[in-house]
């Protein structure tokens, strides 16, 4: 089945990264929220500043997001279903109103598909998502660690570290057995694979909480 796009689905991808991308940036830059409170300017916050952090959330979480969600929908079409992006737009708002006093839920929607599948394919649809954060860590890790070791500092400093560290906290989010979440589903499917993917994603996970 060929991979398509209905105007709703490319809306709805649209959306859901631009609010992701304004809700971390309104959690990462404090002083913007009290600019926002008190009408005016703030001493030492400048549009620049405001505009990096932007740009650093829409290729970090926005593009994970992103990417996460669209390797469902190209696993759930290899298997013939018929899938699509959906943006939950009340959760959308949810992120934005939550960043802005101080904490981030996001739930921005879910590749929602039809048609007859096997625990596996289920699994393996979900499994797609994790797999495809923590490849981007990888992707982050090498201009990371030459960051590190150089010293560099400044936007490209703070886009790989916030890159390698948003990645690994989705995956390892994602591979938590409850709710909605993949892991369930995977789980679900076959406990090994489950537990030989979500292991040291959680634990990486709490490491990019902690250490990064």
């Amino acid at each position: 089945m060929e991979l398509q796009f209905s105007q709703r689905e490319l809306r709805d991808l649209a959306v859901a990264w631009l609010a992701l991308g304004v809700a971390f940036t309104l959690l990462l830059e404090r002083e913007l929220i009290a600019a926002l409170d008190s009408g005016g300017a703030i001493a030492g916050l400048s549009a620049v500043v405001v505009a990096e952090t932007l740009v650093i959330s829409l290729l970090t979480v926005g593009v994970g997001f992103l990417l996460h969600e669209l390797a469902h929908k190209v696993v759930a079409v290899r298997f013939g279903q018929v899938a699509a992006f959906r943006a939950d737009y009340r959760m959308l708002g949810v992120a934005i109103v939550g960043a802005m006093v101080g904490f981030l839920f996001a739930a921005p929607g879910a590749v929602v598909h039809r048609g007859r599948l096997t625990a596996k394919q289920n699994g393996l649809i979900a499994l797609a998502g994790p797999v495809t954060n923590l490849l981007l860590s990888v992707v982050f890790l090498v201009p990371f660690f030459l960051v590190l070791t150089t010293g560099t500092s400044g936007f490209l400093a703070d886009l790989t570290t916030r890159g390698l560290q948003i990645n690994l906290l989705l995956a390892g989010f994602n591979m938590l057995p409850f709710g909605p979440l993949d892991g369930r589903k995977i789980r679900a499917w076959s406990t090994l694979v489950w537990a030989v993917v979500a292991i040291p994603s959680l634990v990486l996970a709490v490491g990019a909480l902690f250490v990064l």
